[in-house]
């Protein structure tokens, strides 16, 4: 799944993997002709996302349902709120229950936790990214649920962006082998990607910048004290971002460096998902 255009293929896909050949709890125990409401309830404090992809999988399931939205995605959520009712046959409502929970749960959580160190940069300049550490099949949504905590997203995948890292450049043979490499290789298929060139050393800073040709540089596990140096290197001649090793304890003074950007893989690959429940709504 690359965008919203993919999801509805996608929700097809859950429903086989959940409901299969039917869901014979509730067709055993509820007339087929009952209608009823549910309500989104939150049990825990944070930061919403999900709720348009939860609208999108009940109306794929039934488009008779109702759905009204009571909360909006990227807004603050607290416990005891309802952020959406939705009405119709019981059937469909149950059946629909846990992908619903699932998906939104697992965003929020990403949500939530993006915030979290959104905040602990307040006022720095720095920006939070994410990774491509993410569920397979999951991507869009969850790069979708960072953005929703105030996050950016870094790359989408292997295609959209050059991000030359240590095994590129030791099979390449070198730093300059490989950005040469790239440069020709761009310029054969006439392709117009930024490159990102991942440095283990301050030695490897000073050879990306004389060969030039690249947007960033990653400052890959650098010690605080190592990053203040290289970024008085750069001198934003290009941009910079520091990955690896960084802590909520740590993350604030990497970004009082002056770094551009800090990219977190826990943002996706680390993530509690937010409690909440769809409870039945007399």
């Amino acid at each position: 799944m690359n965008s919203l255009r993919d999801l509805d293929s996608a929700i097809d896909q859950w429903f086989l993997e959940d409901i299969g050949n039917g869901d014979h709890t509730t067709f055993s125990t509820i007339p087929e002709s009952a209608s009823g409401s549910a309500k989104l309830l939150v049990k825990e404090d944070g930061i919403l996302a999900g709720a348009v992809v939860a609208r999108r999988v009940f109306h794929r399931f039934d488009s008779g349902i109702r759905f009204d939205l009571l909360m909006e995605d990227a807004s603050s959520i607290s416990t005891g709120d309802v952020v959406f009712r939705v009405t119709g046959r019981v059937h469909s409502l149950l059946q629909c229950e846990r992908l619903v929970l699932n998906v939104m749960q697992r965003m929020s959580g990403i949500a939530t936790t993006t915030r979290e160190y959104v905040k602990l940069l307040e006022g720095t300049g720095t920006k939070i990214l994410d990774t491509r550490k993410t569920t397979p099949g999951m991507r869009y949504l969850e790069k979708e649920a960072v953005r929703m905590g105030g996050g950016e997203n870094h790359r989408f995948g292997l295609y959209d962006m050059i991000m030359i890292k240590d095994n590129h450049i030791d099979f390449a043979g070198g730093i300059e082998e490989a950005i040469s490499g790239t440069l020709a290789y761009l310029e054969k298929k006439r392709l117009d990607l930024e490159i990102v060139v991942e440095a283990r050393s301050l030695n490897d800073v000073e050879e990306v910048l004389a060969l030039g040709g690249i947007r960033r540089i990653l400052l890959d596990n650098f010690s605080v004290e190592q990053t203040e140096e290289a970024v008085k290197l750069i001198d934003h001649r290009v941009e910079t971002e520091s990955s690896g090793g960084i802590t909520r304890e740590t993350i604030r003074s990497y970004a009082e460096c002056g770094v551009n950007y800090i990219s977190v893989g826990a943002l996706t690959h680390q993530i509690n998902s937010l409690d909440l429940s769809l409870k039945a709504d007399f």
